[in-house]
């Protein structure tokens, strides 16, 4: 607690909500896909296929006004807890970019930021990319704030209760509540590639592979949760979505697609989905899940449903706030008690050297080791 009795958040005099971005309009999409697949020689008529995904609700993403809403509901928090602190959005992909949001900061006079990645895993594309945007918007920012990355949360109550919660809620949906109910957790797949590398070889934090395992680790604690508030002993899976790139590039599996085409062959009657990748309801969970995957179960004659994401459950908004103290703490040269629940412990403060490493070649990166 500071003087005033609220909670301390020194070193830091703001939080920056970092993000993938989004189209906003129809006419933003084939630029947004350019600027994704920038440097990968994905030709502008694949791109067009893909913006289909967009052109279905028509040319937007749902990803920035869910930021936004995250946005105003950690200022909501703060205000309610004595945090005297602004709260900036900047994008990877999209407006705002965020060297265009760092500009803004150091023209308020920012001088130290925590920063809050929208993805809760590690592997290049989920951490240390986001890393390397931070490097790359510091280069481009004379006087730019020092930035601080916030830990990997998808082991923090405060993401994973809201997802128990979803799935409780879920199963409600179905008759005799889900009783048959087989719970299917989906996140993004990467290329096996990546996932093998994501992680760290330096014993800071978890060791390589850390991207599968973070994911069976969260999805085996929701599940266990479930089955102690049900008193049903369920099976559970992990399938992957959104597969891209080179059909000869091997990418995790299976699809969520063909996973329920097995389980419909197996007999399985009801399946709840539950996007355990995702903290927000954006465009790979509205066209894969609700879109794609659902038509899939509906054609095999297979009662499906699909759980919520946290959005601005307040226990998630709570977790962002925790976070910020647990690492103002810690810049203070404090031992914060760091939340983390299931097999894995709490992640570092600092990814470790040679963590994730970009599949295209070294690339310097803020808020690590071998930074």
């Amino acid at each position: 607690m500071n003087p005033a009795g609220h909670p301390d958040v020194k070193p830091y005099d703001a939080l920056l909500v970092l993000s993938f971005g989004g189209p906003e309009k129809p006419e933003d999409v084939v630029p947004f896909l350019e600027n994704v697949t920038r440097g990968r020689g994905i030709p502008r008529e694949r791109l067009e296929e893909v913006g289909q995904h967009y052109f279905l609700f028509g040319g937007k993403s749902p990803i920035n006004d869910q930021n936004r809403a995250l946005i105003a509901a950690l200022e909501q928090d703060f205000a309610e807890q004595g945090i005297d602190l602004p709260v900036y959005f900047g994008n990877r992909n999209w407006d705002p970019y965020l060297a265009d949001t760092l500009r803004r900061m150091t023209a308020d006079g920012i001088g130290r930021a925590a920063v809050l990645a929208t993805s809760a895993y590690s592997s290049w594309s989920s951490c240390r990319q986001y890393r390397e945007n931070l490097w790359d918007a510091v280069q481009e920012v004379p006087g730019a704030p020092r930035l601080d990355k916030l830990r990997q949360y998808y082991n923090h109550p405060g993401f994973i209760e809201p997802v128990v919660d979803a799935c409780l809620a879920a199963l409600a949906q179905l008759p005799a509540g889900g009783d048959a109910a087989r719970l299917v957790f989906v996140t993004h797949s990467i290329p096996t590639a990546m996932a093998e590398t994501s992680g760290s070889e330096d014993g800071r934090g978890q060791p390589r592979p850390a991207y599968v395992p973070q994911h069976q680790s969260a999805a085996d604690e929701v599940a266990a949760r479930v089955r102690a508030a049900t008193g049903q002993d369920r099976r559970h899976d992990l399938v992957y979505c959104s597969r891209s790139g080179a059909p000869s590039t091997p990418w995790l599996e299976p699809d969520v697609n063909d996973h329920l085409e097995e389980l419909a062959r197996d007999g399985v009657a009801q399946v709840v989905l539950v996007p355990i990748g995702f903290v927000s309801d954006h465009m790979e969970v509205i066209y894969d899940l609700d879109t794609e995957a659902l038509a899939t179960a509906q054609r095999l004659g297979v009662q499906a449903v699909r759980a919520a994401t946290p959005g601005v459950d307040p226990r998630f908004v709570a977790m962002v706030r925790d976070l910020l103290l647990e690492r103002s703490a810690a810049e203070r040269g404090e031992e914060p008690e760091r939340a983390a629940v299931g097999s894995m412990p709490a992640g570092p403060d600092l990814c470790g050297a040679g963590c994730c490493p970009n599949p295209r070649g070294p690339r310097p990166a803020l808020c690590g080791v071998d930074s």
